[in-house]
């Protein structure tokens, strides 16, 4: 017999053996559990835990959620990719986690490509685009700092509100609703009030209207101000240079054009933005906002060269950060020259779809959005008829204006997943059928 035959017999033996050892173990432990008397369990509570007699509020019969199946065509959220989705459902970890921390300094490169930018301080807000926002604001802020806001929309009114909050004295240079502004108007208002920081939204979500940018951070260093801009619905989907535009802080929100969940948001420091955060500290100037002081954060998300560990600060959205780096994850797939030229495409295509439709775009061509733009209602249709009846009839949703600009005109976005022209077409048809439900093509 032969040593592999031999081997193998002994195996099988060794196996048959191990089986029936187990089958008599569990056989004994079935016959011990039936044989034993049964014990009743009694929940125990200290007086200060003890649970009432009677609960004072009643069970709620609440039925199985089915949200409906919408095409999100308006200002945001738009629909996230279907990967994203997927990454939420990954098993979680705990904040603290080596590989967590692992998926944040990804996302945090990710972001970093995104933004075309080498801050270090580069990471994701546990929150939405206005914790990011406000994370911006508190953090370099100053009571009495002066905040030169420049609105030309609604959320340029926002930013007025926000940073009054901490103490700032607010200048506006105001513009109409959809217009942008020159180099020289904001030059001459940066010397006249002489701004601690300088707000602008490069993509103001309110109009459609992009700013340009790529001179405003040499006028920021000339007066020794801060540049801070709003990128929520333009990183992605249309160029975004922070470096090159010497923008000093950053923020924006997942939803839009990065087709992820809202909960997560991108905030970027630059280094002079960091050098007033840390004169701050040292001060011993509090950022008034516990849970959005930077200093802490940096603490937990920014790594350093000298083996500090990581400090904990809050507990980190785990899942919505598996989300973001796969929504960032996509777009670096894809591409950021690709994702842009695929936001224009379909813009360009949907603003002609539009024109065939008869319907007339709120911006300028050369200032308006790829990313979201804003149609102009007609003279005697009702634009929230139009908002319902996509809605209800089509799954489609699309949005009004808001404060000047409301009752006057449509958002409609093409972001992200969704920046597609086959969306672009059903939208457009959808609104045609809208419009001839109130004769509009009598």
């Amino acid at each position: 017999m032969c040593w592999r035959c031999s081997s193998a017999r002994v195996a099988r033996r060794s196996a048959r053996r191990s089986f029936a050892s187990a089958r008599v173990e569990r056989r004994c432990l079935r016959r011990a559990f039936s044989a034993s008397p049964s014990v009743e369990v009694t929940s125990s509570f200290p007086e200060t835990m003890a649970p009432p007699e009677e609960l004072k509020v009643a069970k709620p019969e609440v039925l199985q959620f089915d949200p409906p199946k919408r095409l999100l065509c308006g200002p945001g959220p738009g629909n996230a990719h279907p990967r994203v989705h997927a990454a939420m459902s990954l098993p979680q970890v705990g904040h603290m986690d080596a590989a967590f921390l692992q998926c944040a300094e990804e996302l945090k490169s990710l972001l970093r490509y995104a933004w075309q930018t080498e801050n270090p301080f580069t990471i994701p807000v546990s929150g939405t685009g206005s914790a990011a926002w406000e994370a911006a604001v508190a953090n370099l802020t100053s009571p009495g700092d002066t905040h030169l806001v420049l609105v030309n929309g609604y959320f340029g009114n926002r930013h007025c509100d926000m940073a009054s909050r901490y103490g700032a004295r607010v200048e506006r240079l105001d513009k109409p609703w959809g217009e942008v502004y020159s180099v020289e108007e904001v030059e001459k208002a940066v010397k006249e009030h002489k701004p601690d920081v300088i707000w602008v939204a490069h993509a103001e979500t309110s109009t459609g209207a992009c700013q340009p940018m790529a001179e405003l951070g040499a006028i920021a260093r000339k007066y020794g101000a801060l540049l801070m801009a709003d990128t929520v619905t333009s990183i992605g989907g249309l160029p975004v240079l922070v470096d090159e535009w010497g923008i000093d802080a950053c923020y924006a929100g997942g939803q839009k054009c990065l087709s992820c969940p809202p909960g997560i948001a991108p905030l970027t420091l630059g280094e002079r933005a960091l050098e007033k955060m840390t004169a701050r500290n040292e001060a011993g100037e509090k950022v008034a906002n516990w849970y959005l002081d930077m200093n802490m954060i940096k603490a937990y998300l920014v790594t350093n060269d000298f083996g500090t560990p990581r400090v904990y600060h809050h507990t980190a959205p785990i899942s919505m950060a598996y989300a973001f780096r796969e929504a960032l994850k996509i777009l670096a797939e894809e591409g950021l020259e690709a994702s842009w030229d695929r936001h224009r495409d379909t813009a360009e295509f949907f603003w002609n779809e539009l024109d065939k439709a008869g319907l007339q775009c709120h911006v300028p061509y050369e200032h308006r959005l790829p990313s979201l733009t804003t149609v102009k209602i007609p003279t005697g249709v009702d634009g929230a008829r139009v908002v319902t009846h996509l809605r209800e009839k089509f799954q489609i949703e699309i949005a009004g204006g808001l404060g000047e600009l409301n009752g006057k005109v449509w958002r409609i976005g093409m972001m992200g997943y969704n920046s597609r022209k086959e969306n672009a077409l059903l939208v457009t048809n959808a609104l045609r059928d809208a419009l001839h439900h109130q004769g509009f093509y009598n």
